[in-house]
């Protein structure tokens, strides 16, 4: 029979068609979807000597051969740190000055090299970036909030095939954001708890969601994931900002990310996938109330009319199967 589950932590419910449910390896396309097999490529603007086709970068990492990783001003940003961040209305009609930051994290030289593939080192340097550069920007005060996203693939809507991730800030907390912030404040002065810890807590004791966890973090498929394989990093110390992560746990949550994209590359044929960082907006910082949390959403299936119309998810794979499909792909055995 079919069934509705509660997220707890955004208040949605997610419907889960158990009658068109489809095995966790149905999910996995016959052949692999075309991925560049190129070391390097002479117009790609993230390659080893074209660093002329990029702006000056602002944060360079080293490694062996030069940089390791770099990050710089992505050249058709969606918000621009020159404007001003002046606002203006006629009646119901209200506008904002386009200012912000939008940048580019060049995750590696090699311009074939994904995420999912890389060393365990090589993770950690693209995860020390993002935090260097969000802590960054978010001393801005006129910041509102900033997001880190990876779009692999085409369907994920990436369309420069140089591994690489984004940091957009915005002057204004997104609706999305307030909306998880205030669900996170209720929870809390209802159970005097943080309602990630909770649910943290309550995931590890049922354990059949769970994929993988060492010291520091737990990577599982929430209980009411959006979509098949949709899986949750969560830190097990409570913390409400990416920022506040520290030095100690940097190298476990790019070994925890590492192993789940490679579970990812391996059992589900390198798939398109949406990687997000939800943390809280900097105003927030070292609140009791909310934990932030690494996102991974592989685009195995897409959005139709019931979604859009709706604003509710449809889930054709019990999140169960998905975390054991999952537990059951090999990891890296390289560090």
């Amino acid at each position: 029979m079919p069934e509705l589950r509660l997220n707890l932590a955004t208040r949605e419910w997610i419907v889960y068609a158990t009658e068109r449910a489809r095995r966790p390896e149905d999910f996995r396309p016959d052949e692999r979807r075309h991925r560049s097999r190129a070391l390097h490529s002479l117009t790609c603007p993230f390659c080893p000597g074209n660093e002329d086709l990029t702006e000056r970068s602002m944060l360079l990492l080293p490694g062996d051969d030069g940089w390791a990783v770099r990050v710089v001003p992505n050249k058709f940003p969606a918000l621009a740190d020159h404007e001003t961040s002046r606002r203006w209305s006629t009646g119901a009609f209200r506008k904002q000055a386009g200012f912000g930051y939008h940048e580019v994290v060049v995750e590696h030289r090699r311009h074939d090299l994904s995420l999912a593939l890389m060393s365990e080192h090589e993770v950690d340097d693209v995860l020390l970036a993002y935090r260097i550069r969000a802590s960054k920007l978010q001393a801005d005060p006129r910041v509102g909030y900033v997001v880190i996203f990876k779009n692999h693939g085409p369907a994920a809507g990436c369309s420069q095939e140089h591994p690489h991730s984004q940091i957009v800030a915005t002057p204004v907390v997104p609706e999305q954001i307030r909306n998880r912030v205030a669900t996170a404040v209720a929870f809390y002065d209802d159970n005097g708890e943080c309602v990630y810890c909770h649910l943290l807590r309550e995931e590890l004791e049922a354990g059949e969601r769970i994929v993988l966890e060492n010291e520091a973090f737990v990577a599982y498929v929430p209980f009411a994931a959006y979509s098949p394989f949709h899986i949750w990093i969560c830190p097990k110390r409570h913390t409400a900002s990416f920022s506040e992560l520290t030095d100690g746990e940097l190298p476990l949550l790019a070994r925890t990310l590492r192993t789940i994209l490679f579970k990812i590359h391996g059992g589900l044929n390198d798939p398109d996938y949406n990687l997000a960082i939800r943390s809280v907006p900097e105003s927030a910082r070292g609140c009791q109330y909310y934990h932030w949390y690494l996102s991974v959403v592989p685009r195995v299936t897409s959005i139709a009319g019931f979604e859009l119309g709706s604003g509710m998810y449809i889930n054709t794979a019990l999140p169960e199967e998905s975390a054991r499909f999952l537990r059951e792909q090999a990891g890296p055995t390289e560090p």
